[in-house]
């Protein structure tokens, strides 16, 4: 744990913001040490976001002050924030897509330079230096062809370009493998060392006491409760952060008998030239499977060739005994088998659209009338009933998407997947960015899900959730299937182990 300096770099005192009739903070006092990694947690709403845009000069506080090095100060702007030493790596990527990783990093620095012409050398070779604490990549490729780990990445090398004195991440493990993220909190450790100080949101208990000095809870708008990491249990953040007591953040697994012989998914030989090879597994009817992995490692690139979503894919697939020939994802739906993105926001819901029209998105001539139009009335009546179903809490299901908390906003892609009847479906970490309370509802969803009869695949990069979810979790390394594990062989170390060492490494060891 890090040396934390006694002096009070931040200090928020009484700071209230709301929007129209909705009060996001009431009050908020808060204090960042010198030095610290402090942690804030609580529920998505509970007003963590707003309290970090309002430092960052995104938004403006109705009342209270920011004191800043024992001076009170008006952060107008985000680059004022920067000015002032303040970097903010936040949870939504930001980056042009259609630039490269170099300029990216660098386009702070860039719009302020009066050079006429730009040295792109010089950037890849200035971007190869920072990547070498973070990740091998490749600082001229474009942007929009990396994947949502690798561009996550990139958002944390640009804070770290800055001249920042403290340091605010948003979820920035939430697209990174173990692995990634361990070297996060190598640098972060780092950084902390240096007196740089670091605000840490997090819903994930295992980071924030592995790694933080600090956590502050919030609920409500309101802050509850600080305390040291060494001084309470992760059990007593969450049930801070709920206002109530959480017993179990995972379902029971399947009860013995429970997962019977009948296979909902047989997998053979499945096959892309370049991504994934001889991939061959199945799927028993009643059980939650999981699927482990390095990013790159080809986890989600398996379940969307199997759905024909994307690729040159060979081999057989049988979807409850049967062979199926599918040509394209709409033929994978028909056939009842369907997918969940890990990219909520852009693939998973359409933000701007009502709840309702989301939900019947995947097969709206379920609520066509003879004319091929939308009838609304057996829109909002199918939304409802799934709504209902999944604990769905929102204002009305004409509402858009994007006013739903991210824990609602992943209901309402999992009630999109429902609405079709599947028979299976593939999850890509589906608990991304949501917060503890929610998190726990849609494994109990999941678990009912699997109890009913339907095919249960779940992708996840966070190895707690595999390890309580999942009855066996299938290992891929660099595109082929590694091993498996179930029962007590089912922890984080074996894992990773067949995850990161190859038959090579193993047989020396």
């Amino acid at each position: 744990m890090n040396i934390v300096m006694q002096d009070v770099i931040l200090k928020i005192e009484n700071l209230s913001k709301s929007f129209g009739p909705v009060k996001a903070l009431r009050g908020v006092n808060f204090e960042l040490k010198k030095g610290e990694i402090h942690a804030i947690a609580g529920e998505n709403g509970a007003g963590k976001s707003t309290l970090m845009n309002v430092i960052d000069g995104i938004l403006q506080p109705d009342s209270g002050d920011i004191v800043l090095d024992g001076k009170a100060v008006k952060i107008s702007s985000p680059t004022m924030a920067q000015q002032l030493g303040i970097g903010f790596v936040h949870q939504e990527i930001a980056l042009c897509p259609d630039v490269s990783v170099a300029e990216n990093i660098f386009m702070a620095t860039t719009n302020v330079s009066r050079s006429w012409l730009m040295d792109y050398k010089k950037l890849e070779r200035e971007a190869v230096d920072v990547f070498r604490q973070l990740s091998d990549i490749d600082p001229s490729v474009l942007v929009k062809n990396l994947s949502i780990s690798n561009q996550q990445l990139v958002e944390i090398a640009k804070a770290l370009t800055l001249d920042c004195r403290i340091l605010i991440l948003d979820e920035p493990t939430a697209a990174l493998t173990e692995t990634e993220a361990q070297t996060l909190f190598g640098i972060m450790r780092n950084l902390a060392d240096q007196g740089i100080s670091i605000i840490y949101i997090s819903h994930r208990m295992v980071e924030i006491f592995d790694n933080c000095d600090r956590v502050s809870v919030f609920r409500d708008g309101q802050h509850i409760v600080t305390n040291d990491v060494a001084d309470i249990q992760p059990s007593d953040v969450v049930n801070a952060m709920v206002g109530r007591v959480i017993d179990n953040l995972y379902p029971e697994k399947a009860a013995e008998g429970a997962i019977s012989e009948e296979t909902v998914l047989k997998v053979k030989g499945l096959s892309e030239v370049t991504r994934f090879h001889d991939v061959s597994f199945e799927l028993k009817k009643g059980e939650i499977l999981g699927i482990a992995g390095l990013i790159g490692a080809g986890r989600s690139e398996i379940v969307k060739g199997i759905c024909q979503l994307e690729g040159d894919v060979t081999g057989d697939v049988w979807l409850n005994g049967e062979k199926l020939a599918l040509r394209n994802y709409q033929d994978s739906i028909a056939k009842g088998m369907v997918y969940l993105s890990e990219d909520r926001k852009g693939d998973g819901v359409f933000l701007d659209m009502s709840i309702a029209s989301n939900v019947s998105a995947l097969k709206v001539e379920q609520v066509a009338g003879p004319l091929g139009l939308i009838q609304t009335g057996a829109e909002e009546a199918q939304a409802e009933a799934l709504g209902r179903k999944l604990n769905l809490k929102c204002g009305s299901l004409s509402d858009p998407v994007s006013s739903l908390s991210g824990g609602n906003q992943q209901k309402v892609a999992i009630a999109k997947m429902l609405s079709v009847n599947p028979r299976l479906i593939f999850l890509d970490e589906p608990t991304r960015g949501v917060d503890v309370g929610a998190k726990s509802e849609i494994h109990k969803i999941l678990r009912d899900l699997a109890n009913d009869g339907v095919g249960i695949v779940v992708i996840s990069s966070e190895l707690p959730e595999l390890i309580g979810v999942c009855d066996r979790v299938l290992v891929v390394r660099e595109g082929r299937i590694s091993g498996q594990v179930t029962g007590e062989e089912m922890t984080e170390e074996n894992i990773m182990h067949l995850a990161s060492v190859t038959d090579a490494q193993a047989s020396v060891a």
